[in-house]
């Protein structure tokens, strides 16, 4: 069985961003030890509770802390983005780590009335 894990960097209450990346970091490496196969994060705004704006940072910050696992963006916002600069910032983390630039989902944002 292969198990995969999807991490919104959450934001607790209590801690700090640099709180929920270092808790997501930690995560990231036990899925790593414990032989998990994926590790995925998502692209959020204007969330207090959640860290991950950015998964192509995000992806690189886990990259050069973990040694198996692959990594994916779960969700990238493309109308924040100019296409071609999310295939270019994928294709290079395909090539610089362990990221398949086909494992990255896109989405449009929900409208809020």
């Amino acid at each position: 069985m292969r198990l995969s894990v999807l991490d919104l960097v959450p934001v607790r209450t209590d801690q700090s961003t640099s709180d929920a990346l270092a808790a997501t970091v930690r995560l990231a490496q036990t899925a790593d030890r414990l032989g998990y196969t994926r590790y995925w994060v998502a692209e959020h705004h204007n969330m207090p509770s959640i860290a991950a704006t950015s998964p192509p940072v995000l992806i690189a910050y886990l990259a050069a802390q973990t040694t198996q696992l692959r990594l994916g963006s779960g969700g990238v916002m493309l109308p924040n983005h100019a296409p071609l600069a999310v295939a270019e910032q994928f294709a290079l983390l395909e090539a610089a780590a362990r990221v398949a630039s086909t494992w990255v989902s896109v989405a449009r944002p929900a409208r809020i009335r």
